[in-house]
């Protein structure tokens, strides 16, 4: 893989902050966990996410947010964030201040507080609707996956360039009624198949991890999240494809306005990122690729984030240490 040139407008400092803003949403999140209360978690993340951004010597555009203004009071798309508006470097954000509201009222595995950033016009605006995803990590031959192809189609490619028989992949599945087909193609082959409740933006990143044992991760999930994953395998290696799904004509009309007229186009992984990118996470609750948050004795909190970059490849593993957090 190619890797792009490094840019002034994400300044190597810019880089490591990000992974303020993204603990600022995890703990505040994590005061909510097994709470019960969907909303109120996802709020807590929202408000501690845009207080942490305004910290930032930036002039950034939330391009992938909470939703559109009207229905969001703050972190919506179009939104200004950053500390320095019309001064700052122009970034682009697409942001999950809590992916997983449903694990975190549950205390479930895997919520994350996630964000991407890339330089202006280099993330798509993609709309609020489904996508029909395949991700594989880094290591195999390009377009060994294809949208287009069966489940069964699919594993036997991936097994084959990995050199093992097809009953030895293993595939990450949203566990939804809408995967029923894909779940039963991938038992009569005899994969194994890692269900996951919520939060596929890790169960995509899980893909480039091999102490996960995941080879592929496939089935539909929301767009905003393809664009996240897709944020974090530029910097990492993998293959993406996506494909959005509209199921009346409200979506459609909705990825118009966003400038999306080709609606049965397949999404490569760089028509989604392109550029210099970063990508940061921070774990509210514990799961496959971070620790959650942990509150200990003395007011003392320690989080867990990992912070990438594509342009230098580099990824970082950052372990906090927050009082009175």
């Amino acid at each position: 893989m190619t890797k792009p040139v490094p840019s002034n407008a994400l300044d190597r400092v810019l880089v490591l902050e990000m992974v303020r803003v993204t603990e600022a949403a995890a703990m505040a999140a994590s005061r909510l966990v097994g709470r019960g209360d969907e909303k109120a978690a996802d709020a807590a993340a929202v408000e501690a996410m845009r207080k942490a951004f305004d910290e930032l010597y930036m002039d950034g555009t939330v391009v992938i947010g909470e939703g559109e203004r009207d229905e969001a009071p703050m972190l919506y798309i179009g939104e200004k964030v950053g500390g320095a508006p019309g001064t700052g470097p122009k970034i682009d954000i697409a942001l999950d201040p809590l992916e997983g509201t449903t694990i975190t009222a549950k205390a479930g595995p895997n919520s994350l507080a996630v964000l991407a950033a890339a330089e202006e016009g280099c993330l798509l605006n993609a709309p609020d609707v489904y996508m029909d995803k395949i991700a594989v990590g880094p290591g195999y031959p390009p377009d060994v996956i294809d949208l287009d192809k069966s489940p069964t189609e699919n594993v036997k490619a991936v097994a084959k360039a990995k050199g093992v028989e097809p009953h030895e992949i293993i595939a990450c599945v949203l566990d939804r009624p809408r995967h029923e087909k894909i779940i039963a193609e991938l038992r009569a082959l005899g994969c194994g198949i890692v269900m996951i409740p919520d939060g596929d933006v890790a169960g995509v990143i899980a893909t480039t991890d091999p102490d996960t044992t995941i080879d592929i991760y496939m089935g539909s999930g929301g767009a905003p999240e393809g664009v996240l994953a897709c944020a974090a395998l530029r910097c990492v290696g993998g293959q993406f494809k996506g494909r959005l799904l509209f199921r009346n004509d409200d979506e459609r009309a909705r990825a118009a306005k966003w400038g999306i007229d080709d609606l049965d186009r397949i999404y490569d992984l760089t028509d989604l990122a392109r550029g210099d990118c970063i990508f940061a996470a921070t774990g509210v609750t514990d799961g496959s690729l971070l620790e959650g948050v942990k509150r200990r004795k003395g007011g003392l909190v320690t989080t867990e984030s990992v912070v990438m970059r594509a342009s230098s490849g580099t990824v970082r593993w950052v372990r906090g240490e927050h009082h009175n957090g």
